[in-house]
């Protein structure tokens, strides 16, 4: 049983009611999650010059520079697009760390953001923002292609995967604290309502991309009530979509079979809770090339911010040494997001032909070229858009 200091944690995120009942969270009622595909809700307008308008968070480190190239590749393609860049820095509200209100009411009236990477405390310190942002925005949905790249030459060529991870809750709910003395508990949450909210999407996510199947990665067979309940929710979500196969997977035998074939995963969905995720997609980036080749995007109900999920590295910050290619890859997932099809399928053309070239890479990718010179070669090679 749960002590009362972690019933009083749970209480105070707005995770847990009043009454508890045999080992079971009972959660606050909510509206059942529409049945809609959910990867079609960008609807923001666009302002009198015909343009939308998009919160651009540069973020820490070599944030700003790799910011720099995506917003001249755009300018160079003509995408209908006005940045709002806002800083997230942490200012002080009643005592502890908070984003600035400035940042959260742009993303609240734009709907979308583009994200450079932020720093995060290791230990102690704020809150991480990264995390603080997905609970402000209730940005259930992560999802994180990883695809081999032309031009750049890893022990696979064949990688085409597609992950989605529960980002609201499970061991990253936050909801931790001391016991006594060098005793730390920490919850893992998981409630039927996000678990289930994630799985549609998946399955939305899915038949939008014309992929056949949709598997479910777990460890049920150790956490039989966390898991098992996810695992319950995901499987009545596939009675839904009766026209896409479901199968679910244990973690370790995910991992195993990504790393001896990741081809067999090229037709796949996979979907899963919140730490899962975090290790396997970065599992998968590696196999790519590593962060630096890897878009990310972060699907909320509201707003939905897309993301490099690369560090700041500060060691190259200000040098102009930084590969955009991560930033510049999840502002492509981004334009699709809103639609705007052929913008992002130009810049990506232009992105890979530069990388396929091998004559403009960055020190990261083998090359001697310089952020500057690679921005100026994706902007050489962006073909017109009719």
């Amino acid at each position: 049983m749960y002590s009362s200091k972690s019933l009083s944690l749970l209480r105070n995120f707005g995770l847990l009611s009043r009454s508890i009942k045999s080992r079971h969270f009972v959660t606050e009622a909510s509206p059942a999650p529409s049945p809609s595909p959910l990867t079609e809700i960008f609807n923001a307008p666009k302002n009198s010059t015909g343009n939308y308008i998009v919160t651009l968070i540069p973020g820490d480190g070599i944030g700003p520079e790799i910011s720099e190239s995506v917003k001249r590749i755009y300018r160079a393609a003509g995408v209908p697009i006005e940045w709002e860049s806002v800083s997230v820095t942490p200012v002080l509200k009643k005592g502890k760390t908070a984003i600035p209100d400035e940042a959260l009411n742009s993303i609240m009236k734009n709907t979308i953001a583009l994200k450079g990477p932020l720093a995060t405390p290791i230990g102690k310190g704020h809150v991480s923002l990264n995390l603080t942002l997905r609970r402000t925005f209730n940005l259930f949905a992560n999802v994180r292609p990883c695809k081999s790249i032309v031009g750049y030459k890893t022990p696979y060529d064949d990688v085409n995967t597609v992950l989605i991870r529960e980002n609201t809750e499970g061991e990253y709910s936050g909801i931790e604290h001391t016991v006594v003395d060098g005793v730390v508990q920490s919850i893992k949450l998981i409630t039927k309502e996000a678990s289930e909210r994630c799985a549609r999407y998946a399955f939305a996510y899915s038949k939008d991309i014309g992929r056949n199947r949709v598997t479910v990665i777990h460890k049920a067979n150790i956490m039989k009530l966390s898991d098992g309940l996810f695992l319950e929710a995901c499987n009545e979500v596939a009675r839904d979509y009766p026209d896409i196969e479901f199968d679910d997977m244990l973690l370790d035998r995910a991992c195993l079979h990504i790393v001896q074939d990741p081809a067999r995963y090229s037709d796949t969905v996979m979907v899963m809770p919140n730490l899962y995720g975090d290790i396997l997609s970065d599992m998968c980036a590696g196999l790519i090339g590593g962060l630096g080749l890897t878009p990310s995007g972060n699907i909320g109900r509201d707003a939905s911010i897309f993301e490099a999920v690369h560090g700041t590295a500060p060691d190259i910050a200000g040098k102009d040494l930084a590969n955009p290619t991560a930033l510049l890859l999840s502002s492509i997932m981004m334009l699709r997001h809103m639609r705007l099809y052929d913008y992002a399928d130009s810049i990506e053309s232009a992105v890979l032909q530069t990388i396929a070239d091998g004559k403009h890479l960055t020190r990261d990718l083998g090359g001697k070229a310089t952020n500057t010179e690679f921005t100026n070669h994706v902007i050489e090679s962006l073909p017109k858009i009719k």
